[in-house]
């Protein structure tokens, strides 16, 4: 499906096949994480070698791009729009944004190429909604973010994501776990796609309080972020709000060890270190384990459970946080 660094020429680039296509890298030598020298060419072999699991993390998805034109010692573009000279075979998806009264054109991937190309672009991390065309104002996909502040242990992140295991099982509902590629964990759960961004916020919101009530010690859900305990964990129900995006699974990101947001199996969470997650040590992994997440699409789960817990909730006085933009 994908090739390795085909020829060399005069100029500073390497062609890249990548199925159908080629692909002009410029720069290959470039440092981008300065870690362990890692360069773009580097940043380009990692997500060939990830080639499937990050084409189905991306697929039919309006992508924010986080590019790094000199690397991630540099300046950092947040990029919604596709960017100047894309190909005609790079697939995009028209987003409008109500705030602004403005749309853009966002990457939209269908196939490895695209990724490659964007990676040419200075692309080190992909931010994928979680809603799919042609429905995109409606999610197929609940996120649950394990937000530690900074003085909670990955012990603590540990503990909630099993709580969190438990009782995703007891709703008979599947969740797949990937580290952030920071220091938190997510997990992911394909949905139907019935309910619109507002519903789906509602039922991460009640699923985070139930979290919050088996777990009080360790986790919150409190609005202001200035009001947490600096120990706990934030359930971040906000990454399923409208335009809230995350890095996918397999994304790397921008930091100078080049850490992976890596899917990994329950059975693994005791042990799982994301610091050693990286673009050196996944390739290894993937070739081993394979793409983790690569059941994700073969069910879809209803919410009806978790939004009767959400009128629950709100019947007894809960309060629904306003939109985080808001």
């Amino acid at each position: 499906m994908a090739a390795l660094p085909g020829r060399h020429s005069s100029s500073p680039k390497v062609e890249i096949e990548v199925g159908e296509r080629i692909v002009s890298v410029s720069n290959p030598d470039r440092v981008y994480f300065p870690a362990r020298g890692e360069t773009k060419l580097d940043l380009v072999n990692y997500y060939l070698s990830v080639g499937d699991g990050i084409v189905r993390a991306l697929r039919d998805r309006p992508c924010m791009l986080h590019r790094f034109p000199t690397g991630v010692s540099g300046e950092k573009v947040h990029q919604k729009r596709l960017p100047h000279g894309a190909p005609e075979w790079m697939d995009t998806v028209r987003v409008f944004f109500p705030r602004y009264k403005r749309t853009a054109d966002e990457l939209c991937v269908t196939e490895l190429a695209q990724v490659i190309w964007a990676v040419q672009m200075s692309t080190v991390e992909f931010h994928p909604w979680n809603s799919r065309r042609p429905e995109i104002e409606k999610p197929d996909e609940w996120r649950i973010d394990l937000d530690p502040m900074p003085e909670c242990g990955f012990d603590r992140v540990r503990r909630v994501a099993d709580v969190c295991w438990e009782l995703l099982d007891e709703l008979g509902i599947r969740g797949f776990p990937k580290t952030s590629g920071g220091s938190g964990l997510h997990i992911y759960v394909r949905i139907e796609q019935e309910w619109g961004f507002q519903d789906v916020r509602r039922a991460a919101l009640a699923f985070a309080r139930e979290v919050e009530r088996r777990a009080p010690g360790d986790v919150t859900t409190t609005w202001w972020r200035k009001d947490r305990d600096p120990a706990s964990l934030f359930v971040d129900y906000n990454q399923n709000a409208r335009d809230h995006t995350m890095a996918s699974a397999y994304s790397v990101r921008g930091n100078p060890e080049g850490t992976v947001s890596t899917p990994f199996d329950w059975d693994e969470l005791a042990d799982i270190d994301p610091r050693e997650c990286t673009i050196a040590t996944v390739p290894a992994r993937y070739a081993q384990v394979g793409d983790l997440t690569a059941e994700i699409d073969e069910v879809a789960h209803r919410l009806d459970v978790l939004l009767d817990w959400a009128a629950r909730d709100e019947r007894d006085g809960a309060q629904m946080p306003p939109e985080p933009d808001e």
